[in-house]
């Protein structure tokens, strides 16, 4: 599998794996620490007056346990490892597809780029404002300002109508309420080609055009590879419903490949739920 380096471009932050790296560096610690103070106790005890029986087993006991606990990290490090190799052979098939990843930096992919934005209220107006990673202004315009989620498509040109190269741009939805009234909760999701499938120690990640990397684990929902091209006519306001039932025409196919992922967790779960059994 290519390394998450070969994927170049803006990282989307996102929820990785956790390591049992250090907790395994913490018990062999623990287990060095005991077995010098274990060694030191028997060194210095008195042969008049040695150690009772009972405790020098509980001790031993002790050492056990650690030991134990240390092999079970190790083989939990390798169900991982075996997890994170199964999930990125599933994120293969995503390959050319269209993912809805949570983020607010989208990829423009052939002079095309869509986003999403989710208000939690009605608001009074909804600003749109793109812009580069330098932080510059290129585009803006409002938005729908009803509760729900609405959809964006931008066709990578500037205000002035200049056309912008294929690249990273972030997405800033700025939600105005009335006077006296909360502020309204706006999250936003992008929408991406993918274009690769890259790994390192931390998971996953998947390549939206040349110039964004997400988590596998930010995917909302993956569509099929002419979604781009699909009139506004063809969707619904709601993300993830390409037509009035809320159904995509490949929805079959990608619910399978996440179905699919899903199992494998399931799998890499009870492995290591027996693993720890035996222990």
């Amino acid at each position: 599998m290519t390394d998450v380096n070969a994927i170049n471009g803006y990282t989307l932050t996102g929820s990785s794996s956790a390591s049992t790296s250090s907790s395994s560096q913490t018990l062999s610690a623990d287990m060095n620490t005991f077995l010098t103070l274990l060694t030191t106790q028997l060194k210095y005890q008195d042969p008049l007056d040695p150690m009772d029986t009972a405790d020098f087993t509980n001790q031993l006991v002790q050492y056990s346990s650690v030991e134990q606990a240390i092999q079970t990290n190790s083989k939990l490090d390798s169900l991982l490892s075996l997890y994170t190799s199964n999930l990125g052979a599933q994120a293969v098939s995503y390959i050319g597809k269209v993912a809805q990843v949570l983020g607010d930096v989208m990829p423009l992919q052939d002079g095309q780029a869509k986003a999403a934005y989710t208000l939690d209220k009605d608001v009074k107006s909804v600003t749109i404002y793109v812009k580069d990673l330098n932080g510059n202004t290129v585009y803006s315009t409002n938005g729908e300002t009803s509760s729900g989620t609405h959809e964006f498509d931008w066709d990578g040109k500037t205000s002035g109508g200049q056309q912008l190269e294929d690249g990273a741009y972030q997405i800033i939805v700025s939600a105005q309420t009335a006077t006296g009234e909360t502020a309204a909760n706006v999250t936003t999701t992008i929408f991406g080609k993918v274009t690769g499938v890259a790994s390192d120690s931390e998971g996953v990640y998947i390549g939206l055009g040349d110039a964004v990397t997400a988590n596998l684990n930010d995917i909302l929902t993956v569509r099929a590879d002419d979604y781009f091209n699909k009139g506004s006519s063809d969707k619904t306001d709601g993300v993830g419903e390409d037509n009035a039932s809320g159904e995509d025409e490949d929805s079959t196919e990608d619910t399978s490949i996440v179905d699919d992922i899903i199992d494998a967790a399931e799998t890499a779960a009870t492995i290591a739920g027996s693993a720890l059994a035996i222990i």
